[in-house]
């Protein structure tokens, strides 16, 4: 589909800029929900990889146009998150910020006034996870259509103002909501 090979060409421009081989990319969990739930945790993260990076495709009980799903690390539910994006609708642009919040690298998905069966995508890179000597560093590619000729794209980073090694992520919508049937959330680790 065009928007993977869009996330592949963003994917590795936003890094050094060159792709990473697939045989850099290894799987560690999948979980694909079988009724709503609450929350999705990675737990037990090893720490062999020098990133990790989490794909999802995913869709909000919120009885609403729209949700987004917030990312978390280390059980930390505290305000000791930045944030900020720049997003485009096909007929507007806007950019975000928050200086002080409770989660990094948010990402946009489909909610239960969209279109039937459409799921938001995203690919959020974690960089240098087991870093000591650093905040920890979240980036986030993201996108839904939510109508069949209107959705969103956005490119979001954020910050997790600690310097512990990540050995938990946590994904919760960002509304409260439920995550719904089917949505899929990955998580590979990425070699040095």
């Amino acid at each position: 589909m065009w928007w993977a090979r869009l996330l592949n060409v963003i994917s590795g421009l936003l890094g050094n800029g060159v792709a990473a081989s697939t045989t850099s990319y290894e799987s560690i969990a999948t979980v694909t929900v079988g009724s709503p739930q609450s929350a999705i945790t990675f737990s037990s993260i090893p720490s062999t990889y020098k990133h990790l990076q989490i794909r999802g495709i995913a869709r909000s009980t919120r009885a609403a146009s729209g949700s987004y799903v917030k990312i978390q690390a280390n059980s930390d539910t505290g305000n000791n998150y930045a944030n900020h994006g720049l997003y485009g609708t096909g007929s507007a642009a806007g950019a975000y910020a928050v200086t002080t919040t409770d989660h990094a690298g948010e990402a946009y998905i489909t909610a239960s006034s969209d279109l039937a069966s459409t799921f938001g995508i995203s690919v959020w890179d974690i960089l240098d996870y087991t870093n000591t000597s650093k905040y920890k560093t979240v980036r986030a590619l993201t996108g839904a259509d939510v109508n069949g000729t209107n959705g969103q794209v956005r490119f979001a980073s954020g910050v997790w103002l600690s310097t512990s090694a990540i050995t938990t992520v946590t994904l919760t919508d960002g509304n409260g909501a439920n995550f719904d049937q089917y949505s899929t959330f990955a998580l590979y680790g990425i070699k040095g």
